[in-house]
């Protein structure tokens, strides 16, 4: 009954004005980024987290979430009208939403993307609303064992299943922990990697690190990626798909939502391993798969149903746990930090009226998006003509005045230029920026809760594998990194069985 009454009390927290002008205006701007290729809705609310210094923790966070889930539908108009995907979980709407484009279905394939966005959005939500509190309730039971292993599990998890090459995440992942040992020690006080240097003895602030490598360095990969002339959007018309239409996505909606929030929790997973997955689910329970790729409606329903069902299931372990489950979670954790609030399974108790605000923010925020999304697809084509070298110098400036009003230190500044340097040698040369972000987050996790364990067990480690969570972590630990070398060692034999055989073919 208490939490009823907390959810019921966060409805009133929401419907409050300055909270759905902020729910309003993070919707729009996440729009806004989704439709502009590359920046991303990391990248934005990194620049925006000094921003958020001067307004309540509940009505920033409300904010940061909805330039999230707006994200995931912004990206479609691109991905529809140019072939040009402005999200990464809007790839695989690119397949059948440009052909649908090409065959004079443009406007279908967004009306059925804004439908399928808000039905996995809210069906999400509710699941969310049901989930976390029981998972927040499990939560209570860990202790830093515990944390230890959920922390190698989610950096691990990043690194096996997110996008790119396993090595090169895992090399990203490693740099985020070798940064998170920056500073003084807290159990010794010893200081560690600050050459002499007042100005790390502290460590590197987590605004540096987010802002330069999302903010600045994708600006500089944008630029070098588009130099090259745009092409002209596709026509938009007949918005609202037909009944025919609503038929035939209305599995693919289904199986989008359940797949997208199931993924969605997974620490690496995230919208755009839920996109996927739900497309290639669709095509393999095809008759006709040979559609797919052509203008299939489902190809466009499925994964961007379940893009934003795992944008909004992403909350749970990071609002229950305090584990971030994907890049942009880590930013919302950090704006969390800033704001004094600890994400934990404390949070639920001590912190309702955040906790259910942001949750319930998020049924006012996928109604306005289906709101806003048709009759804005206008204004959104004609911002896709504005040049990048316009807005590039522009996002740099608020980039560098953001960082240098956190904490006034010009440090800070050199500190994210930096970072935003070494964000664009990692895009350049294919390293995803978000594992050493999460690494980063959850670096400082793994150490204190590791040594106290240590503390806690007199030094055996044995004692993380007798306890039943901790072990049973340990132990999908463990499965996360054999399955991949059994999947490799498998491969390889399969690939030599074939080899004799072609060389014994005759000439």
């Amino acid at each position: 009954m208490d939490s009823l009454a907390s959810m019921v009390d966060g409805f009133g927290v929401v419907l409050e004005p300055t909270n759905l002008l902020y729910c309003l205006i993070g919707v729009v701007i996440g729009m806004l980024v989704g439709v502009l290729p590359g920046l991303g809705p990391a990248a934005t609310i990194a620049i925006l987290l000094p921003i958020t210094f001067g307004i309540e923790p509940v009505t920033a966070i409300i904010m940061l979430s909805g330039i999230f889930y707006g994200a995931q539908y912004g990206g479609t108009i691109t991905s529809v009208l140019l072939r040009l995907p402005g999200e990464a979980s809007s790839v695989v709407t690119v397949f059948d939403g440009h052909a649908l484009a090409r065959q004079g279905r443009a406007g279908t394939a967004l009306g059925i993307a804004a439908i399928g966005s808000f039905v996995g959005g809210t069906a999400s939500i509710v699941a969310l609303s049901l989930v976390a509190p029981l998972v927040a309730g499990f939560a209570l039971d860990f202790g830093p064992a515990e944390y230890t292993a959920l922390a190698l599990l989610g950096i691990l998890l990043v690194a096996t299943v997110g996008n790119g090459g396993r090595v090169k995440a895992i090399v990203a992942a490693c740099l985020g922990l070798l940064l998170a040992t920056v500073g003084r020690d807290t159990f010794s006080g010893a200081e560690r990697f600050t050459f002499d240097s007042l100005s790390l003895s502290d460590g590197i602030d987590f605004v540096p690190i987010a802002m330069g490598i999302f903010g600045i360095g994708e600006i500089l990969h944008n630029l070098e990626e588009r130099h090259r002339a745009a092409a002209a959007p596709a026509k938009v018309a007949n918005t609202w798909p037909s009944r025919a239409d609503l038929r035939q996505s209305a599995g693919a909606i289904g199986r989008g939502s359940v797949l997208g929030f199931v993924l969605g929790i997974l620490p690496g997973g995230g919208a755009t391993l839920s996109s996927l997955a739900a497309y290639a689910l669709e095509k393999r329970r095809s008759r006709t798969p040979e559609r797919f790729g052509r203008g299939a409606i489902e190809g466009v329903a499925a994964p961007e149903t379940a893009n934003n069902a795992a944008a909004t299931s992403s909350f749970i372990p990071l609002l229950t746990l305090g584990i971030p489950a994907n890049a942009t979670m880590a930013m919302i954790f950090g704006a969390l930090l800033i704001q004094g609030v600890a994400p934990g399974p404390q949070l639920v108790s001590q912190e309702p009226e955040l906790f259910w605000g942001v949750i319930n923010s998020m049924y006012i925020g996928n109604v306005l998006l289906l709101i806003m999304s048709i009759p804005l697809v206008g204004l959104f084509v004609k911002i896709l003509r504005v040049r990048p070298a316009i807005l590039a110098p522009i996002t740099v400036l608020i980039t560098l005045v953001g960082v240098y009003t956190v904490r006034n230190n010009v440090f800070d500044i050199v500190l994210v230029i930096v970072f935003g340097l070494l964000g664009y040698l990692m895009k350049k040369f294919g390293f995803e920026p978000g594992p050493l972000v999460l690494a980063f987050v959850l670096g400082s996790l793994l150490e204190s809760s590791l040594r106290r364990s240590l503390l806690v067990f007199d030094g055996d480690p044995t004692g993380f594998v007798t306890r039943p969570i901790s072990g049973t972590l340990f132990l999908l630990l463990a499965a996360v990194i054999i399955v991949p070398i059994v999947r490799g060692f498998l491969r390889r034999g399969r690939e030599a069985e074939k080899a004799p055989a072609r060389e014994d073919a005759p000439v």
